[in-house]
């Protein structure tokens, strides 16, 4: 199959996706619209259609909550294949949606999308920059601890079953949750799924945001599971750079999420690992580290934070592998080549650590990332994500995420 083949395919994976203002991640496994794979489903649209890129974006945000948090699934309809659905989440939104939110690229990529098409987009940009600004704003004070931002659910941070998270889940009791039946594994191979014992955990955390009516204030101070996440911190700060950019485009006073952006970089000492010389998940209520450097510390670029000690650890990570940057060390006894979170390495974070390898100069690094990442696709198609080892194709297929940052990023005839 020649790289334009894959471009046909690539769109042809959108429109299917296509539910019509929203797209699904893949058929099945995940029916929703899910937050970040949605930001990065309008950044794919644009490459060959920049009114439904737009519409993607704002149908994300005819989602959000009053507080401005923007949910991580909006049940646009009912599809019992997937759980958790709208009924267990019980948050009393219209639309139906969780009651947690995902990682912000949506600034970043609402950014890229505008640039694609300046004329077309200003007026949609316009509306929409308030909305992104209440989204961030709602970071800064329902998910902030320490000056460091925090995620009170695994899912949150989109990245689910990652060993960042397992300090902060020894302490949550998951042995009380009721039966329940997965659809996930129905899908897709159990063993590239989260174990039953931290999905019991994930629905514990469910349960305690509706015994509480979903108070963000008491889920964020008292709440069972509260970690600093390197991953959300870094896109915040970039996401907050971008929204200023985006400020200053629009006419309108863009100091107030580069205050945003520089509170968070003063804050990043908090997760400063010095054990492993990284920047690394912290659980908030015992101080607790986690043990192995995550994909989400590489993320330190995107945000134009350098570190050379850290530079020095990833750099010796990605070369432990064959393809991508994977999501946990390969050295780390945690480590999984095909469990999800747990090692595999994910087209769409690579996409991002490339953005900051950019803008960084560090065009040869961008470059073999994009190779590694472009390989994949070619020789294992567009699935959710791939062993890092031998290039096995895991997950969903008919992925949409993957698609759009093939045609944006990893294709050669992409605008890199």
């Amino acid at each position: 199959m020649t790289d334009q083949d894959l471009d046909d395919r690539a769109r042809q994976i959108l429109r299917d996706n296509d539910r019509g203002g929203y797209t699904i991640p893949t058929k099945g496994l995940y029916p929703f619209q899910w937050n970040w794979d949605s930001a990065f489903a309008a950044w794919g649209f644009s490459t060959f259609d920049i009114d439904r890129a737009w519409t993607e974006l704002e149908t994300l945000f005819s989602g959000q909550w009053d507080t401005g948090m923007v949910p991580h699934i909006i049940f646009h309809v009912e599809d019992d294949g997937y759980f958790p659905g709208s009924s267990v989440w019980s948050t009393g939104q219209t639309p139906p949606s969780s009651g947690i939110s995902q990682p912000p690229v949506a600034a970043t990529l609402a950014r890229k999308i505008f640039e694609t098409d300046p004329e077309a987009g200003r007026d949609r940009l316009s509306a929409l920059y308030p909305k992104l600004l209440d989204w961030h704003r709602w970071w800064r004070e329902a998910r902030t601890v320490d000056g460091l931002a925090c995620v009170t659910h695994p899912w949150e941070s989109g990245r689910d079953n990652c060993p960042d998270w397992d300090p902060g889940m020894e302490n949550v009791d998951g042995s009380g949750v009721g039966p329940y039946q997965r659809r996930d594994t129905g899908h897709v191979d159990a063993s590239m799924r989260p174990s039953k014992e931290e999905y019991d955990r994930y629905l514990a955390l469910v349960q305690y945001g509706v015994a509480c009516g979903w108070d963000q204030g008491q889920i964020l101070g008292k709440g069972p599971f509260v970690m600093a996440d390197p991953a959300i911190t870094f896109i915040l700060i970039r996401a907050n750079r971008d929204l200023a950019a985006l400020a200053e485009v629009l006419g309108a006073d863009s100091a107030e999420p580069l205050g945003w952006a520089r509170d968070l970089e003063t804050a990043l000492p908090g997760i400063w690992n010095e054990d492993l010389q990284a920047y690394c998940a912290r659980d908030m209520r015992t101080g607790a580290f986690a043990r192995s450097i995550s994909s989400g510390a590489s993320l330190g670029l995107l945000a134009a934070v350098e570190n050379p000690q850290m530079e020095d650890r990833l750099s010796a990570i990605w070369d432990r592998v064959e393809y991508g940057f994977p999501s946990n060390d390969p050295a780390a006894p945690s480590f999984d080549a095909r469990r999800y979170w747990r090692g595999p390495t994910w087209p769409v974070v690579n996409s991002l650590i490339a953005m900051g390898l950019k803008d960084a100069g560090r065009g040869n690094e961008e470059m073999r990332l994009r190779r590694e990442t472009a390989r994949l696709i070619r020789d294992g198609g567009f699935y959710e994500y791939f062993d890092p080892t031998d290039g096995t194709p895991c997950g969903g297929n008919h992925f949409t995420w993957t698609a759009a940052i093939w045609l944006a990023w990893a294709s050669p005839n992409a605008r890199n």
